[in-house]
């Protein structure tokens, strides 16, 4: 990618930057990793009664978990966080699940702000992002209906029946369990949804900030639909933080769809992953500063 760019041009591109842009780009990088932090503790309603965790506990297994994940996929940086959480007395199944509802009502925030602006950019709609959103929408409404539906949490559990394996059988009905507990917490769900949905809009104003900075010449509402795609892809576990299919997914949309030079945008995708590395480092100085042991081992029932 950076030799189709031109190396001479992408020197070119950094030359040029506005780093007033960049700055503010750094800055929101502060709010959405907080708000991320709010969003999961919320989430921990759920749990057993007596079992929570003190918030500095908490608080430090969210933010080590985040600097796991520069250097693993991002389900295995998700299946760490649930499993650093059971280590403070708390089931591995209820931990397990706040993970899931956390990153299901992420998806859901993409999929709610990207659909918001393609209104604005009907030109975008047809070129596979609409069926993206709808494949996702799909999703995250059958991940709904296991939450709320005692018919479709009965079906998971028929489904984790058939697996040959008892371990797997009990491990897939109590995770099941555990995530139909948050049918009784609406209110903590709304107000998880909305912290994911700003946050989700922080993302695009981040690279709409080192777009700009960078001279790349698109509307804001084309950030609106092009961002919360590329930060799904971003997720999709092949390569440890993204880090390839960041700059693939970068290419073809503002690229190959916008028209923008590829020298710009292959900066802009690099900077747009190490701001995602940035917000990540608090977990590393508690990595590093923090020796004290966890009180018990994980429960897993």
């Amino acid at each position: 990618m950076v030799w189709v760019s031109h190396p001479s041009a992408l020197l070119a591109a950094c030359r040029s930057a506005r780093p007033g842009w960049l700055a503010a780009a750094v800055a929101l990088v502060l709010v959405d990793r907080t708000l991320m932090a709010l969003r999961w503790i919320d989430l921990l309603v759920a749990l057993a009664p007596g079992t929570r965790p003190p918030l500095t506990a908490v608080i430090r297994v969210f933010f080590v978990s985040s600097f796991v994940s520069n250097f693993v996929p991002s389900v295995a940086s998700d299946l760490y966080r649930a499993w650093a959480l059971s280590r403070y007395d708390v089931h591995l199944a209820e931990s397990t699940a706040s993970v899931l509802m956390d990153r299901a009502l992420g998806v859901l925030s993409v999929v709610l702000v990207a659909t918001a602006a393609l209104p604005f950019a009907p030109g975008l709609a047809g070129r596979g992002v609409f069926t993206t959103l709808a494949v996702l929408a799909a999703i995250c409404a059958a991940g709904a209906a296991s939450v709320f539906s005692e018919r479709a949490a009965g079906a998971v559990r028929a489904l984790a029946r058939a697996i040959p394996l008892d371990v797997a059988r009990r491990v897939a009905d109590a995770l099941t369990e555990a995530v139909r507990r948050y049918a009784n917490h609406h209110a903590e769900l709304a107000r998880v949804l909305a912290l994911s949905v700003l946050v989700q809009i922080i993302r695009v104003l981040q690279g709409w900030c080192i777009g700009t900075a960078l001279g790349i010449q698109a509307p804001l509402h084309t950030y609106f639909v092009f961002i919360p795609i590329i930060v799904l892809v971003m997720q999709i576990p092949i390569t440890p933080n993204g880090i390839g299919t960041t700059q693939w997914i970068f290419l073809e949309l503002f690229v190959n769809q916008l028209g923008a030079p590829p020298a710009p945008v292959l900066i802009f995708s690099t900077l747009f992953l190490s701001l995602g590395i940035l917000g990540t480092l608090p977990g590393a100085v508690l990595y590093l500063t923090d020796s004290r042991t966890p009180p018990s081992g994980a429960r897993t029932s």
